[in-house]
């Protein structure tokens, strides 16, 4: 799996991805800090990377683009929002994320308490 980190994300979680064996990049590295939202999304969508982020906004560009190509968007709603927490709940979900890339687009909201899929395109 290949990932892309939006700003939100500390490079923190970039490094364990790398540490553990998956293609990761934060968008400060490549000194795309101030990409507007739509470009972040059509990045993840031509590199084919799942999208890790803390910013709502992706929910609705995402739900409402139409996409026909693979997005896979993973919005982290969590109270605390230290690297070590976000790391725990990324990792808990990885066997979910391997088959949604199998199965084609989906939002994942991940919270303290649930985590919840939302299938693309949202009829």
């Amino acid at each position: 799996m290949r990932f892309l980190a939006d700003m939100g994300v500390s490079m923190r979680i970039v490094e364990w991805l790398r540490s553990v064996g998956y293609d990761a990049i934060h968008l400060a590295e490549q000194e795309l800090h101030k990409l507007p939202d739509y470009d972040v999304m059509c990045k993840a969508i031509a590199e084919n990377r799942i999208l890790l982020t803390m910013d709502l906004d992706f929910t609705r560009l995402a739900a409402s683009a139409g996409i026909e190509s693979l997005l896979i968007v993973v919005i982290f709603r969590l109270d605390d929002c230290r690297p070590l927490n976000v790391r725990t709940r990324l990792f808990a979900i990885m066997e979910t994320l391997e088959t949604l890339v199998a199965h084609g687009s989906a939002i994942i909201s991940v919270s303290e308490s649930k985590v919840r899929i939302r299938r693309l395109p949202i009829l």
